[in-house]
């Protein structure tokens, strides 16, 4: 799923950049707060700091298709008295067609975001030594966002963004980034 993902990105990136004269294709980078609440039954939770990578093409000023990882962060909770614990991590791959406010404001984009997200969910479960249990999930769902940019030296960006999907056996992801892109070709 995640190269069929990126190979359409690219091309759709190549028809894109050949139908403009300034192509607009773009990379980026942001630092995120993600929250993924109730992870299956045991009640433990991932709400960390981390990362995340964006490729994107722009061919019309109101229209761009954007591709996303997303590393969801980890987090480990103690049980019994420390002897036990759950240590819960999730990654995400997303692809978006974004749409762009018609803002009479040359340096300042307001957007939306509608697409999918394919998610990776793992679990390690020690609740007593010698008693370990692994849980992995993985999935493809409905994903949004909205979020803003403001661009200095015409080709950066600064960018604040919300988006949001589901993951089964967790109450829904969300994620807060702020981030930089750079526009290129």
């Amino acid at each position: 799923m995640r190269i069929k993902l990126l190979v359409t990105l690219l091309a759709l990136s190549a028809g894109a950049g050949a139908a403009r004269a300034d192509g607009l294709l773009y990379v980026g980078a942001g630092i995120s707060d993600n929250k993924l609440e109730d992870i299956g039954d045991s009640l433990s939770h991932i709400h960390d700091a981390s990362w995340k990578l964006l490729v994107g093409t722009r061919p019309l000023r109101w229209l761009a298709v954007e591709g996303d990882y997303l590393d969801l962060g980890s987090h480990t909770d103690q049980y019994f008295g420390g002897t036990g614990s759950v240590h819960s991590d999730a990654q995400a791959f997303a692809a978006y067609a974004v749409g762009f406010l018609p803002l009479p404001v040359p340096f300042l984009d307001i957007y939306g975001k509608a697409g999918l997200a394919n998610w990776r969910l793992h679990q390690d479960t020690n609740l007593a030594p010698g008693d370990f249990f692994h849980y992995s999930d993985n999935g493809t769902d409905f994903a949004w966002g909205v979020g803003g940019q403001v661009h200095f030296l015409d080709n950066f960006a600064v960018r604040l963004e919300y988006e949001h999907f589901n993951v089964r056996e967790a109450d829904n992801v969300q994620v807060y980034t702020l981030g930089v892109s750079y526009r290129f070709l």
